[in-house]
């Protein structure tokens, strides 16, 4: 199982490997990208912020859960924390189980968690402007200044 929080690139090979199992018949790879645009502005790149201790017990928490929940065989959970550029990962979520529709579940269920619970904060900069923003799953809000990924 790996469960990291880096300043680090991440790298998604790392994480397969880090899943692969012989009673594996289905590897599940999330990766959240960096995107040029959010709510109409056009995004030049993102600061994230993390307690990393804090942040990797709750993310080792969400794992857990879910390899119980779906029947996960391994789990690797990344988040990068620092200045990313538009089309690098900050997110990284890889599951392995016995079958494809655990495994899909298991993932998208993760990452919702993640972007719900991990105390990561994400600092959106504009050219006229930056603001911490937080994710719409929380809060059911567009835009909060707390939790998000």
């Amino acid at each position: 199982m790996l469960v990291r929080v880096t300043e680090d690139v991440l790298v998604a090979q790392e994480a397969i490997e880090a899943v692969s199992a012989r009673g594996a018949g289905a590897i599940d790879v999330f990766l959240g990208v960096v995107r040029d645009n959010n709510l109409g502005r056009e995004v030049q790149y993102l600061d994230y912020e993390a307690y990393p201790a804090m942040a990797e017990r709750v993310m080792r928490e969400i794992a857990e859960t879910a390899q119980e929940r779906f029947g996960l065989e391994a789990y690797a959970v990344l988040h990068r924390t620092g200045r990313l550029e538009i089309g690098e990962t900050s997110l990284l979520v890889v599951v392995s189980c016995a079958h494809r529709a655990a495994s899909f579940e298991a993932c998208r269920w993760m990452v919702d968690e993640i972007k719900k619970r991990v105390p990561v904060w994400k600092k959106e900069v504009w050219s006229d402007g930056e603001s911490w923003i937080e994710g719409p799953e929380s809060l059911g809000k567009q835009q909060a200044p707390a939790f998000g990924a």
